[in-house]
Order: structure tokens, then C-alpha cells, then sequence
């Protein structure tokens, strides 16, 4: 299974289907703002919720609906980055609530070799996030340094640091 994407396997217009998605859980929700120290009352607090806001109900933090996406992407996107270099934008479109699913996908928008190393260059994508029924919830743009085919075989090839497994020890007869 592929993990990330050296520079040369990027092509501009590309459209990556994030899969499997992820149905968000008041759990979730609740930790992820207990981790992070939000503690706003329109996401840990039910009655509050349901009194003060147009939604009745929790919404859940679009910092985590962020980060999900964010994490779908890696396998497809910068699972082999040298460095995450920026996040030039990031909207929430509509909100999100527990038992919502939520989807990603990312196009590549841009390409561009590095200026100062040839073993690599900057990946610019767009992730957009749905839920189950289609509605847009999050979008972001962001740039990614990537390794070429190059910088992948001189460091040892797809896996470096994973140890070889050592061969069964033949079964002694008795």
C-alpha cells in the first residue's frame, strides 16, 4: 500500500478521494476540546446549546473536523513530507454535529521544485471536507515539501529505519 507521494508522482488537477471517513462522536468532540482547552459551552455543554443557539444542539469544534481532514489526507498526500510548510487558508463552511461523517478530498493545485535542493519540491493542494449528505463543511490550502524519487533511494528506499526481519529458525526433528 502506498503511504505519500514522491514529487514526480504529483500531476496538477490530480483529485485525491480520501477513504475510509470517520463519524464524529460526542466522545470525540468532547476529547479533542478537553485536549486542546476549548472549553466553549457550545461544544461541551448540551443545555447551553440547545438555549442559546440557532442549531439546538452541540456543534462540534471545526478545529477537529480540521484536523480530521487533515489526516485523511496523509497517506494520499504528505504521508512521505519532508516538512508541512504552510496552511495559506482555512474556512468553515457549515457546521458539524455529533453522528455527522465526515469525507475528504484533496486537488493538487500546484507543483514547484525546490530552489535550493534538487532531492525535492513544494506540493500546493486544496482539502475539502463533506458530510454524509454532501454539504461542504470545511476547505483548506496548504503546501507541502515532498521528497523526489531521488532523495527516497539515496536515504534507503521507501521504509528507512524499518528493521529487516530475520528468517524462522529451522524446526529441529526429533
Amino acid at each position: 500500500m502506498q503511504f505519500g507521494r514522491t514529487y514526480e508522482e504529483f500531476t496538477v488537477g490530480d483529485v485525491y478521494k480520501h477513504w475510509p471517513g470517520k463519524t464524529v462522536t460526542e466522545y470525540d468532540d468532547h476529547l479533542f476540546c478537553l485536549l486542546t482547552m476549548n472549553h466553549h459551552p457550545l461544544h461541551m455543554d448540551s443545555n447551553y446549546a440547545e438555549q442559546t443557539t440557532d442549531f439546538g444542539k452541540n456543534v462540534v469544534v471545526g478545529n477537529y473536523i480540521y484536523s480530521l481532514l487533515l489526516g485523511m489526507s496523509v497517506p494520499d498526500v504528505s504521508g512521505k513530507a519532508i516538512a508541512n510548510l504552510e496552511i495559506e487558508s482555512l474556512k468553515h463552511v457549515a457546521p458539524t454535529f455529533h453522528g455527522d461523517t465526515i469525507y475528504g478530498e484533496t486537488t493538487v493545485l500546484d507543483k514547484t521544485p525546490s530552489k535550493s535542493k534538487s532531492d525535492r519540491g513544494i506540493v500546493y493542494v486544496e482539502t475539502k471536507g463533506y458530510k454524509q449528505d454532501g454539504t461542504l463543511v470545511c476547505i483548506f490550502r496548504r503546501k507541502v515539501m515532498v521528497p523526489t524519487a531521488t532523495y527516497i533511494k539515496e536515504r534507503g528506499g521507501e521504509q528507512p529505519g524499518r528493521p529487516e526481519l530475520a528468517a524462522p529458525a529451522a524446526k529441529k526433528e526429533k
